[in-house]
């Protein structure tokens, strides 16, 4: 539509299933390259995505005319399809149900490139559990620790 313009960044955040570490260091970068491109093909313009052995952090612009719960039961959905086509993992692999999605302002977009791209780094003080209850309460999102996440098998 024309003189339409948007500038939407979200940051989607999403663990396998109970938390399992399955993304290895030899399937890491296909799985990550996989989602990002998963987000491209909707429209959205991927900016990175990185993650740890059990969950992964996607930055994107998102084009308005895909929700975000759209694009992430595709991006859950064929990723984790392809996960199991491609045998990446050793076993069967499953996102978790469920995901966080956290806006931000242009101004912030190199902050929040920086802290995904240093996950590792990050994850070596504060394990996922934590991380994503901070991000709940820093963006005031009520919530009930219970209904979180799946229990560990």
């Amino acid at each position: 539509m024309s003189n339409t313009f948007h500038q939407v960044y979200i940051q989607a955040v999403f663990a396998v299933k109970y938390r399992e570490a399955l993304i290895t260091v030899e399937c890491k970068s296909k799985i990550l390259g996989v989602i990002g491109n998963l987000i491209n093909e909707t429209g959205c313009k991927t900016i990175i995505v990185n993650g740890t052995e059990d969950h992964v952090h996607c930055f994107f612009g998102l084009k308005p005319t895909v929700s975000i719960s759209e694009l992430m039961r595709i991006v859950k959905g064929k990723s984790s399809k392809y996960i199991n086509d491609n045998q990446l993992t050793t076993s069967r692999f499953e996102w978790q149900e469920g995901y966080g999605a956290f806006s931000y302002s242009q101004s912030h977009i190199d902050a929040v490139y920086k802290y995904i791209k240093n996950q590792e780094e990050h994850h070596k003080k504060q394990n996922f559990k934590d991380e994503y209850f901070s991000f709940l309460e820093k963006f005031n999102v009520k919530f009930e620790q219970k209904h979180v996440f799946q229990n560990l098998i």
